[in-house]
């Protein structure tokens, strides 16, 4: 039994060895710095929450060294943040791994850097799994996964390696509620894609705000679905997609895509999954009457 304890042991310390020399400590906020990965070749990957300043962010690399880097694109929705720095500052890229192919209660390392430059370690379990979801701020992630280990001050944006040594993905606690994450790779790899390309991600909008309300039963055999509710429009920003489209202050929304909107929660997944210039077919009431009206999706403005 010892002798299996030792060997399990030092597979760990090589899956640490392996992977820790692509993660850097971030100094990009007071006191407490973030840890981050070198996820490709001058370009590194943290998590958003922990950038408090978008200028003199400095970052400690394997060896002790110091280097400077510059914020390129940061999403608040999937709590990733995009650095650049000198690609020849001696940080390695890791091999990353399939998150797709993780096991309820798979051993794991979460890898992080202090703020002096020391690598440290947390071991747990893979405590939970599921499909994709969004986030409380709108952010697709591609899959639930969630940890049984401690994530202690600085471990946020570092990585989430297997007994292979392989990274899965980023690790954060920037969700809330205590909860320890991580971003799979294919979540972060899509996001930086976009960073790269614009510095922030592209989500559509309406441009409207609404409360639900109750449809009169006289109306709802107007109504292909039928809906016993729908969303009164309370404003609509001026210009935007929903006052290009012809909505006005006192329409109910009642069905979208052929679907009841009965809640916001329906419509903040409907464009999760939708895209920037997506014509949505939209059904109002007016005047005690229906109305169809198309809705162009149109990009939010970054903030």
């Amino acid at each position: 039994m010892a002798s299996v304890i030792a060997s399990f042991s030092q597979e760990l310390a090589a899956a640490a060895e392996q992977s820790g020399s692509s993660v850097v400590a971030i100094h990009a906020r007071h006191r407490v710095p973030s840890s981050g990965i070198h996820w490709r070749k001058g370009v590194l990957v943290t998590a958003n929450h922990a950038v408090r300043r978008e200028d003199d962010i400095t970052v400690l690399v394997h060896g002790g060294k110091r280097v400077s880097a510059k914020l390129a694109g940061r999403d608040a929705g999937t709590d990733l943040a995009l650095l650049k720095f000198d690609q020849d500052a001696g940080v390695a890229i890791p091999q990353f791994g399939d998150a797709a192919n993780l096991k309820l209660a798979n051993f794991v390392l979460a890898l992080g850097r202090t703020r002096f430059g020391n690598l440290v370690a947390s071991a747990g379990i893979i405590g939970g799994l599921g499909g994709e979801w969004r986030t409380w701020r709108g952010g697709r992630i591609e899959q639930s996964i969630r940890l049984d280990l401690a994530l202690y001050p600085g471990f946020s944006g570092g990585p989430l390696v297997n007994g292979e040594g392989k990274v899965l993905g980023l690790n954060t606690n920037g969700f809330g509620r205590g909860r320890a994450v991580t971003i799979p790779v294919a979540t972060v790899n899509r996001v930086v894609d976009e960073l790269l390309d614009k510095g922030y991600i592209a989500r559509p909008y309406l441009g409207i705000a609404m409360q639900p309300v109750a449809v009169p039963e006289a109306l709802r055999s107007k109504l292909k679905s039928s809906a016993a509710g729908g969303l009164m429009v309370l404003h609509v920003e001026p210009g935007g997609p929903a006052d290009k489209a012809g909505i006005v202050l006192g329409d109910v929304i009642v069905e979208l895509q052929g679907k009841p909107a009965l809640d916001t929660e329906y419509i903040q997944d409907l464009l999760a999954s939708a895209k920037v210039n997506e014509k949505i077919r939209t059904t109002v009431i007016r005047g005690g009457s229906p109305l169809e009206l198309s809705i162009t999706l149109g990009e939010r403005p970054a903030k």
